[in-house]
């Protein structure tokens, strides 16, 4: 057997344990994906010595990017949300309107309070929004719940500073400002489709009515030390829109300016996702915290409270960088580079559908991707003409397929909306699927015009 495919086998043999350690081991996932890398440099004949450094490298390089960018993030949603900001947002937006326009305003509010915070922190916050606005209007639990999801998921998958889009745009070197730019392009339409659209397409299939007595108890939001004035509509839709539009005239900016010159370095730190949230950061402490009277160590508890779920999410980014470098040390990802101009399947097609593979048997977007992304990367330097951009789209749109009882977010759906698995397949995991499978559509559109 040559070397080669005895290289190949060896990385195929890594995703397979790894998707083994993971569903019937049920490992954490970061153990798993550091055992499988661990396992393929030994396995490589590498060395316990270079095994280990090769992984470690690939860790730091992983989290050198993602980390400060999601730290960031998630502190800027943490006092979007304890501030009271989110949910004056979504006050706004749904306020007295007619019962019709009830998904179509909670969807965009979702889409615009998920874009700087994790899923299931913005998800668990805003349910009991749902059931008040439920109960209010006499609707089905569902037709308010059912396009919340759509919009916090939209943000979730396709939107840097979230994990996956974060991880990808690392991996493939690509431009964060475009990379928001598509994915608002993309996501945006999609929202529609997958939240008031789909709503009332799939209200037929709701089935039974929750108890709405039965919802959870809003969770208090801390007093205002010294309570000024609450958080106000337009500054808090300023807070979520700060690093989007800083990192959009970034990009522009510095393509239509000299480089070297002071206008280049203003709109270089606009381009950078760090500065742009820290940025957004500095304005929330102020506008949404120390204006509404909310102290110091107020402010410290929300940016802490939004920071726990993070932890694991880091070590898992950080572990499959490990597992990307250690397909680059055994030569692997030169081998799936030199084969790949004889494929005949389009590299953003393939792209979405082995993170799609990845995430039905994993279950988490995150691993998936953590884990496709090393798999994928090689395909760039195979097409020169290839959008990194749209590859991280294609990646991240793919890891949310088909979610489904091994995935967190099912069962987190389910259980606050009080549905049984049957109306949970019906609802979130059709809109999930329909929200992947539009993305990709979408991005293969998007492709015609972009790139060469």
């Amino acid at each position: 057997m040559s070397t080669d495919l005895q290289n190949l086998l060896l990385g195929a043999a890594a995703v397979v344990v790894l998707i083994l350690l993971i569903t019937k081991a049920k490992l954490h996932p970061f153990m798993a994906l550091a055992l499988s890398a661990l396992g393929l440099g030994l396995a490589a004949g590498l060395g316990p010595g270079d095994t280990v450094e090769h992984f470690q490298d690939g860790f730091g390089d992983a989290l050198k990017s993602t980390g400060p960018t999601i730290g960031l993030g998630t502190i800027l949603g943490g006092i979007l949300l304890g501030s009271g900001g989110a949910d004056r947002i979504a006050t706004v937006f749904i306020g007295a309107r007619p019962v019709k326009w009830i998904p179509t305003a909670i969807t965009a509010a979702a889409l615009l309070i998920g874009m700087p915070h994790l899923f299931d922190v913005s998800f668990v916050m805003l349910v009991p929004l749902v059931y008040a606005v439920a109960k209010r209007t006499g609707t089905h639990l569902l037709y308010v719940g059912l396009p919340l999801a759509a919009g916090l998921y939209i943000s979730h998958g396709l939107l840097p500073p979230h994990p996956s889009p974060t991880l990808a745009v690392s991996a493939y070197g690509a431009n964060t400002g475009l990379t928001i730019l598509y994915g608002l392009i993309i996501g945006i339409p999609i929202a529609v489709i997958s939240g008031p659209l789909l709503t009332k397409f799939a209200s037929r299939w709701f089935g039974p009515a929750p108890d709405l007595d039965k919802g959870p108890i809003p969770e208090s939001s801390p007093e205002p030390e010294n309570r000024k004035r609450p958080a106000s509509f337009t500054l808090a839709l300023i807070t979520v829109l700060l690093p989007p539009v800083l990192m959009l005239i970034g990009t522009v900016g510095t393509a239509n300016t000299a480089e070297g010159s002071l206008p280049y370095a203003i709109f270089e730190a606009c381009d950078s996702s760090v500065m742009s949230l820290l940025a957004a950061v500095i304005f929330a402490f102020f506008a949404l915290g120390l204006r509404s009277g909310f102290g110091l160590g107020q402010l410290q508890k929300m940016a802490g409270k939004g920071l726990g779920p993070v932890g694991g999410i880091v070590l898992i980014l950080g572990a499959g960088g490990g597992l990307k470098a250690m397909l680059t040390a055994t030569g692997i990802d030169k081998l799936i580079s030199d084969y790949a101009v004889d494929w005949s399947v389009p590299p953003l097609l393939l792209a979405w559908l082995v993170a799609a593979l990845l995430r039905i048997c994993l279950g988490s977007a995150t691993v998936a991707t953590a884990a496709a992304t090393g798999i994928v990367a090689p395909l760039i330097g195979a097409y020169p003409g290839l959008s990194p951009e749209l590859l991280v789209l294609a990646t991240a749109s793919g890891a949310v397929m088909l979610s489904h009882v091994n995935d967190s977010g099912f069962w987190l759906f389910k259980e606050y909306y009080q549905l049984s698995v049957a109306q949970t397949f019906r609802t979130w995991t059709l809109m999930l699927s329909l929200q992947s499978l539009l993305s990709l559509g979408g991005v293969l559109l998007l492709s015609t015009f972009v790139g060469s």
